[in-house]
């Protein structure tokens, strides 16, 4: 593994207690660099080798279906896991409250655990490392170019980090070690993992939502991915931006989970695929994004008016008072209560799969924007809606995809207009010079 992937967080040298790692953001056994990294460790120093999760019971906005999501391929890595003699501990509550005691009872000497750039997870950890006294490992699991490595600063745009992140490519996307079967075994059986007690110490919402019709787990992403190089790589670039046909890889709850690594699935599009689809594809698969977590990493204010840059702040400002056609409120947009019938079908899309096509999130954060008192209202309900419904929410591509449409970060300043200022426009005749609107109207409409 790539030493470069590494950031330590304590300044304390690792012990000969056991090697836990802390799985969070990347929850998979296979292809997984922190995991390589935890079981390196443990058999060098002749160890054995905990992987825990800690299952908060409420998370920002996610939802029941999201908490189910998410359990179904936790349960999956618990039973890989144990074909390898590495048990999975599954810890009810926040870190902060249930890791140090963990790591305490079992003589832990060392603590790995996954990369994030999201504020709220970077303050757990930070507080977290304050308290113990052991070694704690950051491992950049989750991106093929670690950020802190691809840039230190918050980049401009795609065109600013592509040349970064293409001269370090060859030297990152290499192929992953497998998991060995752990000879090192803890003193004395773990408890098995209580599944159905954990679902009920849940506190998240109830919303409805199609999550459940997306298989979940290291296999069924696996297995949309193989889909996905057979039969829809090829024609990518001419059809990903039509919303009526299903030309998208689907691949983004499982790369928000961490159910399958961005680095499989480059090194396998590169092995299987056509230099030209390839190319287009890895170009959002990589550069688009890792800016994303280049931005929440740089950008404290990702999700908020705060986090535009200056040029869109002002320009916003400059039209705060400006006549909006239509003004709507989180309830009306939620139940897809507007009078334009093709971002309805946006929402009522989401509603209805928990996923809205990428080109269609564009469409729909704009518009939010349009029709909201101010951009911070925008903001607050377009992170709110993306989510509580999104199954691939809570995740920095949704973030800077919002903070984009209505901020315009990694964007330049457009033609001055009423409300959006300069940032770039879009609307419904856009839509229709690109795909059938009314197919894709009638096919997410009320009742369809």
């Amino acid at each position: 593994m790539n030493i470069q992937r590494v950031h330590y967080c304590t300044k304390h040298d690792s012990s000969m207690g056991p090697v836990v790692y802390w799985m969070s953001r990347d929850q998979r056994m296979y292809d997984n660099w922190a995991l390589c990294l935890a079981q390196s460790q443990a058999l060098e120093k002749n160890v054995p080798l905990f992987v825990v999760f800690c299952l908060m019971p409420r998370f920002l906005d996610a939802t029941h279906h999201h908490y189910h999501f998410m359990l179904k391929g936790l349960r999956e890595v618990e039973l890989s896991l144990k074909t390898k003699n590495i048990p999975f501990v599954l810890l009810l509550g926040n870190a902060l409250d249930t890791l140090p005691a963990f790591l305490e009872k079992h003589g832990a000497g060392t603590l790995i655990t996954d990369f994030t750039p999201l504020r709220h997870s970077r303050a757990e950890r930070s507080l977290l490392c304050q308290r113990l006294r052991i070694q704690v490992i950051e491992v950049d699991a989750h991106n093929v170019v670690p950020v802190r490595i691809a840039s230190s600063k918050l980049e401009y745009g795609a065109y600013t980090i592509r040349p970064k992140l293409q001269r370090l490519l060859p030297e990152f996307l290499e192929e992953f070690p497998a998991i060995v079967k752990h000879p090192y075994l803890c003193a004395g059986p773990m408890p098995e993992v209580q599944w159905e007690h954990a679902v009920s110490t849940l506190r998240a919402a109830a919303r409805s939502g199609g999550t459940a019709a997306c298989e979940s787990g290291e296999a069924a992403a696996r297995a949309v991915l193989k889909d996905f190089i057979a039969n829809k790589l090829a024609g990518y670039g001419a059809h990903r931006n039509d919303p009526t046909l299903d030309a998208q890889s689907r691949l983004s709850p499982y790369l928000h989970f961490g159910h399958i690594a961005a680095q499989r699935i480059a090194l396998d599009v590169q092995s299987q695929a056509e230099a030209a689809p390839a190319a287009e594809y890895l170009e959002e698969l990589i550069v688009r994004r890792e800016l994303s977590d280049n931005f929440c990493l740089y950008n404290e204010h990702y999700d908020t008016f705060d986090g535009f840059p200056a040029w869109a702040r002002q320009s916003l400002n400059e039209h705060r008072k400006d006549a909006r056609t239509h003004l709507y409120t989180l309830e009306q947009f939620e139940s897809a209560g507007t009078h334009d019938l093709l971002w309805n079908a946006a929402q009522c899309e989401l509603l209805a799969t928990g996923r809205m096509h990428g080109y269609m999130r564009m469409y729909w954060a704009k518009k939010i924007l349009e029709w909201s008192a101010s951009p911070e209202e925008a903001m607050t309900i377009a992170v709110y809606l993306n989510d509580t419904y999104e199954l691939d929410g809570r995740d920095p591509n949704g973030y800077a995809g919002i903070a984009w449409s209505i901020g315009g970060v990694h964007d330049r300043a457009w033609f001055d207009r009423p409300v959006f200022g300069k940032i770039r426009y879009m609307n419904a005749n856009g839509c229709a010079r690109k795909f059938d609107v009314n197919a894709y109207c009638a096919k997410f409409s009320r009742g369809a």
